[in-house]
This record gives structure tokens, sequence and C-alpha cells, in this order.
């Protein structure tokens, strides 16, 4: 089996549902990151392999096939797209992986991309010929009692976790501090005349404690914002990294763990253990972790869960400071963990959670 090189990471800026990036569609959020993470390995359209991207909002259609046309990459790459709803940026990094630690790849291309500004209207037919009714979202268990909206799931997490209103306002907080003080020009592909994130600002404690109630503990101040926005990560076998001349970050592993679908914000917690414990190590042997924001509690309790030091998470900001396109939210976490370690070194980790109770973890090495 070969061993697994990450080479190239890049990101869109990630835009709030309705800014600066709402009117492109997912091949244009896409190709563009794609060909600029190609040219930034050394590698030309030619060389790839697969292209696999995470959508959860498409509606089908394979739009991975769409960004590989886009991109120029040739006709035989037929692009495999992933819906695992927040986890498939993540997911398809690990499908990256498994296809050239198979042996069936050499270049894979992997990540994801969203449009919640260019999403489609969904309708429920009736199968007895009544109006079609409209639904927001798709059922994420077979029962209802254990299928909570994201925002009463986040609450109850919450109040089970001890984490008040205070605690998740003081994080959102800081997540937009890190990412003010932050220079991620490196890591983004400027599209639409947006070279940053749109979303991120001088958010004080005084104006996130005015933030209106959604459930609970959970206001719009500590929870992420809807958003636009397209990740790529650049997979290659040893031998291409050696013929490269980089060694890029060593992939260690990546896995999806179900946990309870009725607090899908502590999903993350056993996928992160058990990676961390496949490759022999603890919580205090990482440099970076990027945990997603979807939900300041959400961060909290993954953070308290895995035992990882604080300190260490999200350094650049979080999805709280972001926003959250999230198909492709995971994929710009590893983004954001390629960059990370690229800088500091030692080992890192990348986790999301999704609804359903679904948690993705992904560990990578700048040996």
């Amino acid at each position: 089996m070969s061993g697994v090189r990450i080479v190239a990471a890049l990101r869109t800026p990630v835009a709030p549902r309705g800014g600066a990036l709402s009117r492109m569609s997912l091949h244009e959020l896409a190709a563009p990151v794609l060909n600029a993470a190609l040219a930034a390995a050394g590698l030309a359209p030619e060389n790839v392999d697969e292209l696999v991207l995470g959508n959860a909002l498409g509606a089908g259609g394979n739009p991975a096939r769409l960004v590989a046309l886009a991109a120029g990459l040739p006709e035989r790459v037929a692009g495999l797209t992933i819906d695992r709803q927040c986890c498939g940026g993540l997911d398809a990094l690990v499908l990256g992986a498994a296809l050239i630690a198979s042996g069936q790849a050499e270049v894979v291309a992997a990540g994801g991309v969203e449009s919640y500004s260019r999403r489609p209207l969904r309708l429920r037919t009736d199968p007895d010929g009544g109006t079609p009714q409209a639904y927001d979202r798709p059922p994420f268990t077979p029962f209802p009692e254990r299928d909570p909206d994201m925002d009463a799931a986040a609450d109850t997490l919450a109040q089970q976790a001890g984490f008040d209103r205070a605690a998740q306002d003081d994080w959102a907080v800081g997540s937009h501090r890190k990412a003010r003080a932050a220079d991620l020009r490196d890591e983004i592909v400027p599209l639409a005349g947006l070279a940053r994130d749109a979303f991120t600002r001088d958010l004080s404690p005084r104006l996130a404690a005015r933030a209106r109630v959604l459930t609970g503990s959970i206001t719009p101040a500590n929870a992420a914002v809807a958003a636009d926005g397209a990740a790529i990560c650049i997979m290659v076998s040893d031998r291409v990294a050696a013929r490269l001349g980089q060694g890029g970050l060593r992939w260690c592993g990546g896995l999806t763990l179900g946990a309870r679908p009725d607090l899908p914000g502590l999903a993350p917690v056993a996928a992160i253990k058990a990676l961390l414990n496949r490759n022999r190590l603890h919580p205090q042997d990482l440099r970076v972790a990027e945990i997603m924001e979807a939900y300041a509690v959400q961060a909290l309790a993954c953070i308290a869960g895995a035992q990882i030091d604080r300190q260490i998470v999200n350094p650049g900001g979080g999805g709280l400071a972001r926003g959250h396109p999230v198909g492709a939210s995971g994929a710009i976490n590893a983004v954001r963990l390629f960059h990370e370690l690229r800088g500091r070194g030692g080992s890192g980790i990348a986790a999301i959670a999704a609804a359903g109770g679904l948690g993705s973890a992904v560990l990578m090495s700048a040996d």
C-alpha cells in the first residue's frame, strides 16, 4: 500500500448566504480553487486521476463532474460527489486517501463545495396527487422524537454539558478575534472581488449579549451563519510526492463514526479518540486542532470530551467567524490545518459533526 501525502490545499473566501459569492454556481466556486491548488502542487490537470467533493445542498447531479469539466481536467476524470451533510468535505479526503493507498489512483483532488445561496427549493410530493409541500431539510433519523432541529439539539447539548450562554458567547468572540488577527492570504483564492472571509468582524461581548435568542442559549452570535464556499486538497502517493520534490503533509488517517442522533454535536469525540488511538497519540501530542464551530457549544463540548487543549484549537478562528458552507466546511478545516501545520510542524487533527449523530476526524503530520 502506498503512503499518502497532501501537497497543496486552498479554499475560497467564505461569504454569508446572499453575499459576494451568491451568484456563483458550484463549478464556478470550485474550479478556480482546483486549478490554483494543482498549480501550487506543481501538477497539471492531466495528472489528476479522480476528483471527490462533498456537497449537501446541491440536490444531486454530481457537481464534482461539473467542476472537473470546468477546471479542464481530462474527460476520463468522472468526479464523485458525496453527501454526508457537514461531514462530506472531510469524508472526501478519506475516500481520496483510500483510492491512493489501495493503488487505484496516484493523484486525487478532494474537498467540498457548497452554495447556500443557490440551493434548490425542496418539495415533497403527495402520493395522492395533492399539492407538493415545501420542506427545509430531510429527516436525519427514522425516529421523529430523535431528530431535533439543530438549534434545539445545540441548546440541549449546552444544558447537558454545562455551557451557558456567556461561555458560548465568549468562545464566539474569541473565534472572531483570532480570525481578525490571522493572515490567511496564502490559503485563499480570491473570487468575485473577495479576498478574505466576509463575515469576520469585531464581535464584542456586549454585542454578542444583545443578539436575539434562537432557542434557549443559542443565538446568531454563537451559531455559524449559512454560507457559500469551496475548498480543495491535492492528495498524492509517496512516489508522486518524491517526484515533485515536496513532502507536503503526511496523511495519518481519517474516519467517520455514528453517535447519538439527538446529540449530533458530540459525535466527533468518538472519532477523534479512535483516530488518536490508532496512531498511538494522545491529545497532548497535537500541535493544532481545527474543530468545526457550527455552534460554539459544539466546539466546546468536543474539546472537553476529547480532552484537547483549548489553546491549540482554531488558531486562525473557526466557523463562527467564517460561516458554514455545509458540505465544504470540513474541507475548509482541512485547508486550515494544512497551513497551520506547515508553519508549526507536528501533528494536527480536523473534526466536524453532522446531523443524524455523525462525527468525522482526520489526522495529518508535518514530519
